[in-house]
């Protein structure tokens, strides 16, 4: 994967020897390539972006017993600003992480999590 220089320099992204971005979980991976589209539509711009994430990274606690992974923070920034740019609502986020949330335990163990249409 080749990543613009934009994306290179965003504040704390974990790379690789390559170059390219490190993830530990699948949803990490949806997250970046998410935002990454949102930003490719148009819907922010990169400084927009980094702004943002680099806000979410700035409120780290050193003294927070269970300090957020990189992505958490990711996540939180990638939010905030759709909620900002008015692309979804801070109660839709909500209704969907719930409805996740559901999804994921009523799902047996190693099956994929599929959110149904009616819920989200």
């Amino acid at each position: 994967m080749t990543l613009p220089d934009a994306v290179k320099s965003t504040p704390r992204l974990p790379l690789d020897q390559d170059g390219g971005p490190v993830f530990s979980t699948p949803w990490e991976a949806r997250v970046f390539a998410m935002t990454l589209q949102a930003h490719e539509a148009g819907v922010f711009t990169w400084s927009e972006w980094a702004e943002s994430l680099g806000a979410e990274l700035a409120g780290d606690d050193i003294h927070d017993q269970q300090p957020q992974g990189y992505y958490d923070h990711w996540l939180n920034a990638f939010e905030k600003l759709l909620t900002r740019k008015k692309v979804t609502g801070a109660d839709q986020l909500a209704e969907l992480k719930q409805a996740w949330d559901e999804a994921a335990h009523a799902t047996p163990h190693g099956q994929p999590i599929e959110l149904k249409r009616g819920n989200t």
